[in-house]
């Protein structure tokens, strides 16, 4: 029986663990708490911190295969152990999207089109980045941002000034895309082939996700293509293994690339219900050197991600049950108002039906 070391025991960690059982595959996991989500599936643990390099090395001699939760896993540690053990996305997709420059530099030059951008050290290259992309604009720290954190938008000179903290470390200026939605692209490849799960639109509440719709209401087949095509020669290009999600704005038949992540995505929870595989079985059949299943949505599917604020109501609807209401909680065990506790995929669900039968339910 094979083993797959996790670094990082949150919900990602979680559903990949639950994936790995139902295949007849072991689960060894790393996080530094002790309670974290994953460890209750996991065959497995070690409470570490991510950086304790003796207890990565341990993680990965007790694997087979080794994979990662979250992007900002130390590369002075991980570099090291990717030459002595079998961790098969490597550190290149983390070191890429792990600064917001980079990845958009990396993104344009493998085919992607970004909005237009400008690195920004301190206050006099702020003020000459506005003058080159004008208003609006966007602000972000090149790393460590995630849901909404780290970044502004300066809408006026008015802005500047409350940005201005910001700049305490590198940041990046882009322009801002006056987009019609957000979308985001799911992959997995394994050096052969590229599978690619159909595309979600998404709508994001206080900087995070908070719904996604499958199939994306608005999305032409052809420019769902052309979105898939784009993504399958990034990674082709990049020679990206594993698992990788591109977060898309889209306007008209027009799409941008906005970030990445080498790592199962909040926007793609709906797959393990709505689709004929899902993202966490297709990571764990790569990580194992299973082929490969191409995806196919067998239903269209709404998937509500559940903060803090939304727990009672989900408890709620776990309680009442119902066809198609597909309810998944963490086991998290503080919860907080913007805390990602769980999600809820509805199936045979379409976003008017959404509206009508359950955003109420929710805090609004």
């Amino acid at each position: 029986m094979k083993t797959i070391g996790i670094i990082g025991g949150g919900q990602l960690g979680l559903m990949i663990a639950e994936e790995a059982r139902r295949l007849g595959v072991r689960i060894v996991a790393l996080d530094p708490a002790p309670d974290a989500p994953a460890f209750a599936v996991c065959d497995e643990r070690i409470v570490a911190p991510y950086d304790d390099a003796a207890a990565l090395e341990e993680l990965c001699r007790r694997s087979d295969a080794v994979t990662y939760e979250f992007e900002n896993v130390p590369g002075g540690v991980l570099v090291p152990l990717a030459e002595k053990y079998n961790i098969p996305q490597g550190f290149r997709p983390l070191y890429d999207s792990q600064d917001r420059l980079r990845e958009k530099e990396n993104a344009r030059a493998h085919g992607f089109e970004t909005p237009a951008y400008a690195a920004v050290d301190d206050e006099a290259g702020l003020r000459r980045a506005v003058a080159q992309l004008g208003y609006p604009c966007v602000l972000k720290t090149r790393t460590l941002g995630y849901d909404g954190h780290g970044q502004a938008v300066l809408r006026s000179e008015a802005d500047l000034d409350k940005a201005l903290p910001l700049l305490a470390v590198p940041c990046i200026l882009e322009a801002f895309v006056d987009f019609d939605y957000e979308a985001s692209l799911v992959m997995v490849a394994d050096g052969e082939q590229v599978v690619t799960f159909p595309v979600g639109r998404n709508v994001h509440r206080d900087g995070i996700l908070d719904l996604c719709f499958v199939p994306a209401e608005g999305l032409s087949p052809e420019l769902a293509a052309r979105m898939r095509a784009t993504g399958e020669a990034f990674m082709r290009a990049c020679g990206y293994t594993g698992i990788l999600a591109v977060e898309l704005f889209v306007k008209g038949d027009r799409f941008w690339f906005n970030e990445m992540a080498p790592r199962p995505h909040n926007s793609g929870h709906w797959t393990i219900e709505g689709c004929s595989t899902n993202q966490y079985r297709e990571l764990v059949r790569y990580l194992t050197g299973e082929p490969l299943e191409e995806p196919r949505q067998t239903a269209p599917a709404v998937m509500k991600n559940i903060l803090g604020r939304d727990l009672e109501a989900a408890r709620a609807i776990a309680a009442e049950g119902g066809d198609g209401v597909h309810v998944h909680l963490y086991g998290k065990s503080e919860s907080r108002p913007l805390r990602k506790m769980g999600h809820i995929t509805f199936t045979d669900m379409t976003a008017e039906k959404y509206a009508a039968r359950w955003a109420e339910r929710f805090e609004q």
